[in-house]
């Protein structure tokens, strides 16, 4: 199979999160995995390391754990503009703190309580997790639209945040080509139906085994449907994970 199935989702540009309920979502995100944050003070060299231990959505503020190296407290004490910044799984996480912290205690222990802010940069760095459907829980589908003469019945091989790959029976390399935008597939996920327009990518037909493969990327979704196929893609991750994790090493 062609490799030129797994570049259809590299790097995202970078989102600007303005609503609190993305920038909550996504750093929570942060303070379940314990993922490191990295601070640096305006005008200052030296790098810092903090972590995310909680977040007070009433009051609109988040607590840092202890500043390493330790001198980096005296300038979250002086009030200086300090920058933030976090990864996790690929997904570069950032925001400026230009106010005040305040000295505070959570569960017993001292941390500095910082404002919520305003925004928050997400950029997806790495290509989208793709997940693999093992060959006994492919999920059917049913590509159509205004060029096809009838609906196409296939399967689902994968699927990314981004895009996902199709196997259809026999040669469509007449009916189907690259750059082409159709406005229905329906993919009947586990959870419910749901019907997307889609552009193909890479259409490559196997005689070995009289089938069609089509690489496509997901067109113009909106919320709902980006949900349902995030929901759907960390489903298989999870599942994945916890396969591997039962392995026998």
């Amino acid at each position: 199979m062609s490799s030129a199935f797994n570049d259809e989702s590299g790097p995202q540009p970078p989102r600007l999160l303005k609503t609190s309920v993305e920038i909550i979502a996504t750093l929570r995100q942060l303070q379940q995995n314990h993922d490191p944050l990295i601070i640096q003070f305006k005008d200052r060299g030296q790098r810092f390391q903090s972590y995310l231990v909680e977040i007070d959505k009433d009051r609109a503020r988040v607590a840092l754990d202890e500043v390493i190296p330790n001198d980096g407290e005296r300038f979250l004490k002086q009030g200086e503009t300090f920058n933030v910044e976090a990864f996790r799984e690929g997904v570069r996480v950032a925001w400026t703190c230009d106010h005040d912290v305040q000295l505070g205690e959570l569960d017993g222990a001292p941390c500095y309580w910082a404002p919520l802010p305003n925004e928050v940069i997400y950029h997806q760095r790495r290509s989208a997790f793709r997940a693999q459907l093992k060959q006994s829980d492919l999920v059917k589908v049913v590509l159509n639209g205004d060029k096809l003469r009838e609906p196409l019945l296939g399967h689902m091989l994968d699927i990314s945040a981004t895009g996902c790959k199709l196997r259809f029976a026999g040669n469509l390399s007449q009916q189907l080509s690259n750059g082409q935008v159709h406005e229905r597939l329906s993919i009947h996920l586990p959870f419910g139906n749901m019907t997307c327009a889609v552009e193909l990518r890479h259409v490559q037909y196997e005689d070995k085994v009289d089938m069609t493969f089509v690489g496509t990327r997901f067109h113009r979704m909106n919320g709902l449907e980006q949900r349902q196929v995030e929901r759907f893609v960390y489903q298989l991750q999870r599942e994945a994970r916890r396969t591997e994790s039962d392995g026998p090493f």
